[in-house]
């Protein structure tokens, strides 16, 4: 006689993947993600920082970015609903989905100037940096 197992481990993971087939797909063929954070790169240049998030798909129109002194919030909502009828049932879906990233800013950003550009799924954020304080050269001060 052969006997079940009932460990969650080997169970519940097959009738999760054969149950949710392609709800939770990320690779795009069946629905999107709805619980994704997009990837970033920071890099710091002489002039200036970047930040290049991945965010393929999307439109610049989609996402909001806020700027106060102390940090850069990027953030995104998007909301669809797809329905299907066939002759013997009605089926309706509704997806929501958002996400906010939030970066302090270092006080050598200058906020009034920071610029973002959306290109081939990339959002990429250029935040200018203040001139270097330049070093003050010896000088000889008389006494008067």
């Amino acid at each position: 006689m052969k006997t079940l197992s009932l460990k969650p481990d080997t169970m519940f993971p097959a009738l999760w993947d054969e149950f949710f087939t392609g709800w939770l797909d990320t690779n795009g063929k069946k629905n999107k993600p709805f619980l994704t954070v997009p990837a970033v790169n920071i890099s710091e240049e002489k002039g200036a920082f970047k930040i290049a998030m991945a965010a393929p798909g999307m439109k610049k129109e989609d996402f909001r970015i806020d700027v106060t002194d102390e940090s850069l919030t990027i953030s995104s909502q998007q909301a669809s609903q797809r329905e299907e009828k066939k002759d013997n049932y009605r089926k309706e879906e509704y997806n929501f989905s958002s996400f906010t990233r939030t970066f302090e800013l270092p006080e050598s950003v200058i906020a009034g100037s920071i610029e973002a550009k959306y290109t081939d799924g990339i959002l990429e954020i250029t935040l200018p940096k203040k001139e270097e304080s330049k070093p003050t050269p010896s000088v000889n001060i008389a006494v008067k």
